[in-house]
């Protein structure tokens, strides 16, 4: 007779091929569609700063980066986005400070055109926010209002996971960033339907792989920075992973400490065309003490200053790294439509190659993707799309073991308290 108790799990009940064919169509409609939409948003926004940046100053005769430019336009595009949120219908949207990567309700359609708009003018005018939430935002409540409107009987989650996971693997090239958004978000939860977390993931994994194809025949997107691979890490470059994640997410902390006091001081102004062109004005100030390379969501720029990791000083990026967080907490706080997680990178970017240039010794691939993983989970508190971000940065399999290391110790510092986003009530969400 067994002198214990075997506890087992039963398995998830299994799903039929016939249960899952239905989301085929849906899911590659929905994937394409979500990207065009991005694209489109992204060539807009793209020609608007041609025109603001370098159009329009060599008409002048003036310099397209100079302080005095870069000051004028981030407070004109302050009071472009001012007028947008005070006059369009539905106000461009909920508060920017409330909304993540998904899971709020699908935003009615008479509001979808301001958010886009309000979206595309913050991309072009160089605020430090980038296109993910928004556009997000933006694809599911057009996806949900269409889907419903087409097929009346299907389930509401289902657009809303189809169109979230679409976009996310749009916007980052590859369906896997969407796989692991889904799966973490899934973590905890009840099932969407009955059966395993593959079955659960199959039309939102295909969403993304439909949504990130058709980026990249349209646009041949492109994280990699070109850094050397790391072949052989030693255990100066698991210390140098390890402790530089530790220091990123600590230093990202006070900015995640400080947003919801930053966004109570501009909403004590209570109105959007004196928070906007006032964010907009301290943006510009910043911008004009760091340069150039500190505005816009920062994906170019983290090229450039990755191309040449000993172009600058260690003063020179401590500048640009402590500039940059500053003017991400301040646009996502001021009211810009914009998300947080690639002028994150930036900073966390910056961050690694300030250790490399104050530490040789520290490998700038290293640097980069230990300093982008601390950086993001202090701002996203998402595990795996910090984790694969940073990996997908530095093209070298070593680089995943090491940050999966530094992460956990990065983990303990973060979990548990404040994030980058605020609840309704404007109180830090933990």
């Amino acid at each position: 007779m067994s002198t214990h108790t075997e506890i087992e799990s039963p398995p998830p009940p299994a799903v039929s091929a016939r249960t899952l064919l239905p989301f085929v169509l849906p899911a590659l409609v929905v994937g394409v569609g979500c990207s065009v939409l991005f694209l489109a948003l992204d060539w807009i926004a793209e020609k608007l700063a041609d025109l603001v940046w370098e159009e329009l100053p060599d008409a002048l005769g003036i310099g397209g980066y100079s302080a005095l430019w870069i000051i004028v336009m981030l407070t004109a595009t302050g009071v472009l986005v001012g007028l947008v949120v005070w006059k369009v219908p539905g106000h461009a949207g909920p508060d920017p400070a409330t909304m993540g990567l998904g899971g709020e309700a699908p935003l009615p359609p008479y509001v979808l055109p301001g958010l886009a708009l309000a979206a595309a003018l913050m991309l072009a005018g160089g605020p430090s926010l980038g296109p993910e939430n928004p556009i997000i935002a933006v694809n599911v409540g057009l996806a949900f209002w269409l889907g419903k409107k087409l097929v009346p009987k299907s389930p509401a989650t289902m657009w809303v996971s189809l169109a979230t996971a679409a976009t996310v693997g749009a916007l980052f090239g590859t369906p896997i960033a969407a796989a692991l958004l889904v799966s973490e978000t899934l973590a905890g939860k009840a099932m969407p339907m009955k059966g395993s977390l593959w079955d659960n993931m199959f039309g939102p994994l295909l969403a993304a792989a439909a949504g990130s194809m058709t980026t990249a025949l349209l646009a041949s997107p492109s994280f990699d920075l070109g850094l050397p691979p790391l072949s052989d890490p030693g255990w100066a470059d698991l210390l140098s992973a390890i402790v530089v994640a530790c220091a990123a997410a600590v230093f990202a902390m006070t900015a995640v400490y400080a947003f919801p006091y930053v966004h109570r001081a501009f909403g004590r102004l209570g109105h959007p065309m004196l928070t906007l062109p006032l964010g907009g004005l301290v943006l510009g100030l910043l911008g004009a003490l760091g340069g150039e390379l500190t505005l816009f969501k920062g994906l170019a720029e983290v090229k450039e200053i990755a191309g040449s990791p000993d172009g600058w000083s260690a003063g020179e990026f401590a500048l640009m790294t402590v500039v940059k967080l500053a003017a991400l907490l301040i646009a996502a706080t001021c009211g810009f439509r914009g998300g947080r997680i690639f002028p994150a990178v930036f900073v966390g970017a910056a961050f690694g190659l300030f250790a490399h240039a104050l530490v040789p010794g520290v490998n700038p691939s290293v640097g980069i993707a230990a300093g982008v993983l601390g950086v993001l989970l202090a701002v996203t508190r998402q595990g795996w799309v910090s984790l694969f971000t940073a990996a997908v940065l530095v093209a070298s399999p070593a680089i995943i073991a090491l940050m999966c290391i530094a992460s956990l110790p990065a983990w303990l510092l973060v979990t548990g308290r404040p994030q980058m986003q605020l609840s309704e009530d404007g109180s830090a969400i933990r």
